[in-house]
């Protein structure tokens, strides 16, 4: 590899990292070769519209029949819904990044090895790989263009040899947005209240939701100096079009000084680097030339409500690719409603401000649960009032004199999507779903979505369609619409986990094609097992190890425990009980029964491994007071599983057994459907020169904090075979020692299909 190259490497990964640094080098620049072609269809489909809404489980919308007793109030979402197809039936990941993954690659997290949210320790190898075929590289091959507007979440900055122009690496000519979760609320209104000092370097005050309630709350105020940036200042006071001045200025990107004026100096000097959660957050641009443009926090365009940057930025670049005839599909991903919980613009939800709705702004989520649940609400509605802001922006539908979203998809040329990542986070969970098993669980509150499609290719809109959905499916979809068959396209050493989905649009009596669906968490690849976390909000409490800063811990109202380094160490301080999020599990359901595998630790005095048990339920997707979903028998919570732990399968007998015994062992085939091939980094199935080659590319990028983790960290010293996040010799004797290798006769297809359904 030249040494010209090498050094261009290097630069790029460090200008990425500089904040309020622009690199006008391409990531193209730096791709390494790759296995494979793709075809090139000559017909141009309709643009696309995805819409990802984050932690927003099927309990959560009404309009698929749930809701609980308060739903967030979704008329734009509604309007689209009856104007399409609403999926009841579809299962997601527990988790986003993982869910994610598979939108873009159709592939499980068994093949890619990203099996929960990516966090700053997790190494390359549980990032997407270069190597995958994702869909903006599909689909320019019918020359669409491709944007990502708002989180990312599928790997980079930390630990990643591309940094923030990962984006663009994989295949988006325009990312506008950040690249993992929500950042914690600002608790000290930038610095000027900090009551105590964490271990983990963060300042605790008094402000929980990030702003200055008014004067009727403990710490409130009625007026204040609102600062800026550029050293301007505003002094507000409270009146009846603005309830919140401290909130009001939030809003706008400044911060607040309670009970000053703009004549009067502040408590402390305003800290304007600080993150905000929704309102400052680490704004990334990708630019189709390669360019990657990192905001700084005290950078206006970093100091606004995400969605609303999420929505004008989506706005602005599909304005211009209609305005030059370009096919395009855009991809939309609101944060809302991912934790942590706070007050949208007023603007968003003008009937649902908090102020004068009697919330309490103190306390984290188990502080404060009734106000987290209705803040959670406020999210949802806020989001959907974005989503018709958007529809209407970009001319696909216009809002009626009632305000009321008037849309009509078959005069479009326009295919929409709409898909939640993953099921609800405990504290938002709506009745009668199992806030014990939310999000991070394989459980039906933690994996089943609402799944919405709206356009002109749907025959027949306004029905439910029941059959059994995978969010790989999403990927085969977005071939279908362009016309290209993403099975013919990607080659056979990537193992595709999608079933077509356009029968169901095209034909309203299609018969159901899956006859199994699956789902999959667990662990990623790290540099170390962070701290244990046990979380309040679930009851008895839940311990994992999966946050890897105190700060999130405790904004996800949890117990930080940094002297142990497992969850078996902290149970002793719970003689109440405390559940252990499980190192892996999975499921996999027919019509009627679901199959769950857990692997856990035993926390048994003798040994901490792990050990596995199956659970088996019989559910369906009817509505409410019918609905039937899988609640284990523990914790004192209406159950229903049919054989659990040591009684699988020796409970069960006729029907239940056999449907335990084929859904064991079409589980167990998809566990297994890739082998493992060491030495073989490009995931082409063949150890050769070209992952030598590869490995000297990679080994030559290393990040500031030493690192060189890449796809070809294969192995450390003291650990063969285990990641250890750097690529070097060692895995160049590591991938010598396996060169020749050959395993492409060695995977599988998984999940069977139905009699007579498409490929």
């Amino acid at each position: 590899m030249p040494t010209t190259v090498r050094v261009l490497a290097a630069i790029l990964f460090f200008t990425t990292l500089c904040v309020g640094q622009t690199s006008t080098l391409t990531a193209a620049t730096l791709r390494p070769q790759r296995a494979g072609g793709l075809s090139t269809p000559n017909q141009q489909p309709p643009n696309i519209l995805f819409i990802i809404m984050d932690d927003v489980g099927i309990d959560q919308l009404k309009v698929f029949g749930y809701g609980g007793a308060t739903p967030p109030e979704t008329p734009n979402l509604n309007t689209i819904a009856h104007a399409g197809i609403r999926f009841r039936n579809t299962w997601a990941m527990p988790e986003c990044s993982p869910s994610r993954a598979i939108f873009f690659e159709g592939r499980f997290p068994l093949r890619t090895n990203i099996y929960a949210a990516i966090l700053t320790d997790d190494l390359a190898n549980s990032q997407v790989s270069p190597y995958e075929y994702t869909t903006p590289e599909i689909l320019h091959t019918v020359s669409y263009k491709n944007g990502l507007f708002g989180k990312f979440h599928l790997g980079g900055p930390d630990n990643n040899p591309f940094g923030n122009g990962n984006p663009h690496q994989l295949g988006w000519d325009k990312f506008d947005g950040f690249m993992s979760g929500p950042q914690p609320i600002d608790t000290t209104i930038g610095g000027q209240f900090a009551f105590q000092q964490h271990s983990g370097g963060t300042a605790a005050g008094p402000y929980t939701c990030g702003f200055v309630p008014n004067g009727d709350f403990q710490y409130g105020a009625d007026r204040g100096a609102c600062h800026f940036t550029d050293g301007s200042c505003t002094d507000l006071s409270r009146t009846l079009q603005q309830p919140t001045p401290g909130k009001t200025c939030v809003e706008q990107g400044g911060l607040f000084a309670p009970n000053r004026t703009c004549a009067q100096s502040t408590i402390k000097p305003l800290d304007f680097t600080r993150m905000n959660a929704y309102y400052v957050w680490p704004r990334v641009i990708n630019d189709e030339d390669g360019t990657v443009t990192v905001v700084a926090a005290n950078d206006p365009r970093a100091r606004s409500y995400i969605s609303e940057t999420t929505n004008s930025s989506a706005i602005a670049w599909i304005t211009q690719q209609n305005a030059a005839q370009q096919p395009w599909m855009a991809t939309v991903a609101y944060s809302n409603i991912h934790t942590p919980y706070q007050q949208p613009p007023s603007s968003l939800v003008p009937s649902r401000e908090p102020d004068t709705s009697g919330l309490k702004c103190t306390g984290n989520t188990v502080a404060n649960e009734v106000a987290t649940r209705v803040i959670s609400n406020q999210m949802a509605e806020a989001m959907d009032k974005e989503i018709g802001d958007l529809f209407v922006s970009i001319g696909l539908a216009t809002f009626n004199t009632d305000g009321s979203l008037n849309y009509h998809p078959e005069t479009t040329n326009t295919m929409v999507i709409i898909v939640g990542d993953n099921g609800t986070f405990a504290p938002g969970v709506k009745a009668p779903f199992n806030a014990n098993y939310a999000k991070g669980w394989v459980y039906q509150t933690g994996v089943w979505v609402p799944l919405i499609v709206a356009g002109p290719q749907v025959v027949s809109p306004d029905r439910d369609v029941e059959a059994m959905i995978n969010v790989a499916d999403l990927f085969q979809l977005f071939g279908e619409i362009v016309n290209v068959d993403v099975h013919q396209v990607v080659p056979p050493s990537h193992i595709l986990d999608s079933v077509s989905m356009m029968p169901y649009i095209t034909n309203p009596n299609q018969a159901e094609l899956r006859a199994t669906n699956f789902t999959q968490g667990g662990n990623n690849i790290h540099s170390g097992p962070p701290s244990p976390c046990v979380l309040q909000l679930t009851s008895p409490p839940t311990c994992l190890q999966l946050f890897n800063v105190q700060q999130l811990c405790e904004f996800e109202g949890g117990n930080w425990y940094p002297q142990y380094t497992s969850c078996c160490e902290v149970k002793p301080l719970y003689p109440n009980g405390m559940q252990i999020l499980p190192d892996f599990q999975s499921s996999t359901r027919n019509d009627l029964y679901k199959l769950v595998e857990i692997t856990a630790p035993s926390c048994s005095t003798s040994s901490s491994s792990d050990t596995t048990s199956y659970e088996l339920y019989k559910i369906n997707e009817k509505l409410p007071p019918n609905l039937a979903i899988d609640n284990p028998c523990d914790n004192n919570q209406p159950c229903n599983d049919l054989c659990k732990g040591a009684g699988c399968p020796a409970n069960l007998t006729g029907v239940d057994l056999d449907n335990y015994n084929s859904l064991l062992a079409t589980h167990e085939a998809t566990l297994s459907s890739e082998p493992a091939c060491p030495g073989d980094g490009n995931e082409d199935k063949l150890v050769n020169q070209t992952d030598l080659d590869n490995w000297a590319f990679f080994s030559q990028i290393i990040d500031p904090g030493g690192l060189t983790s890449s796809w070809y960290d294969m192995t450390g010293h003291n650990n063969p075979g285990v990641p250890d996040g750097y690529t070097n010799t060692y895995d160049y004797t590591f991938i010598s020692s396996h060169l020749g290798t050959n395993c492409l006769q060695q995977g599988s297809t998984t999940l069977p299909k139905k009699a007579g359904a498409p490929k």
